[in-house]
């Protein structure tokens, strides 16, 4: 599939920042009272649906290693909070196919994540290839942001996509409503695809709060 966008990744590739970056308001069905009902953390579910969402999307699986375009099979779940001292931190976590435990694995992570002082230097140990194997996650539930600028360790190379939403607010026909943020590669993504990825997101919760109710 990568094949038929060789020409545009290397048309972006070539320019100083090949991103793009869109922010947008995400119609998703009100998952909270189901979560509430199942005592799981609102958040982590809409994590969980994100990241699933990532890899049904083929063209959010791309990556540059090497000089190469790759193709990940999998990804480590990672998110920024922040510690006692209102400092952003890093937290990561072993996937699972379980939402529970994902769940579980994701709030022991922020715990964790949240206690610490010294950034967290767990992505650092990872080995570069591995590192590839992530979105970059962030939530700002304070703020119905508009716009948002994601940091990249360079200009060159936004390939690892960033991901972030704010603030939870009623949207129509009794749903729900969030600003919502993706920057990836352009010669990876394009509009369409975050389109795909929105509209994905939200068939997620809905199998999630489905497989719940069979």
């Amino acid at each position: 599939m990568f094949e038929r966008r060789r020409d545009r990744f290397e048309f972006f590739d070539r320019m100083e920042s090949p991103a793009v970056n869109l922010c947008f308001r995400m119609d998703l069905p009100d998952f909270r009272p189901w979560c509430k009902e199942h005592k799981l953390a609102p958040f982590h579910v809409l994590l969980c649906a994100v990241l699933r969402s990532i890899l049904k999307v083929e063209n959010f699986r791309y990556r540059v290693y090497e000089g190469e375009v790759i193709r990940i099979e999998r990804l480590h779940p990672s998110f920024t909070v922040v510690n006692q001292h209102f400092d952003l931190n890093f937290a990561q976590f072993d996937w699972s196919d379980d939402l529970r435990a994902f769940v579980a694995n994701g709030q022991a992570a922020r715990e964790q994540a949240g206690n610490m002082t010294e950034l967290n230097q767990r992505y650092r140990a990872m080995s570069p290839r591995d590192a590839k194997d992530q979105v970059f996650v962030t939530c700002m539930p304070w703020l119905d942001f508009t716009s948002i600028q994601h940091p990249m360790a360079s200009l060159a190379t936004p390939d690892i996509p960033s991901l972030a939403w704010g603030k939870f607010g009623a949207g129509p026909d009794g749903g729900l409503q969030l600003p919502f943020s993706v920057q990836a590669h352009h010669g990876f993504v394009d509009g369409y695809h975050i389109h795909l990825l929105a509209q994905q997101i939200a068939a997620e919760l809905a199998a999630i709060m489905d497989a719940a109710r069979a």
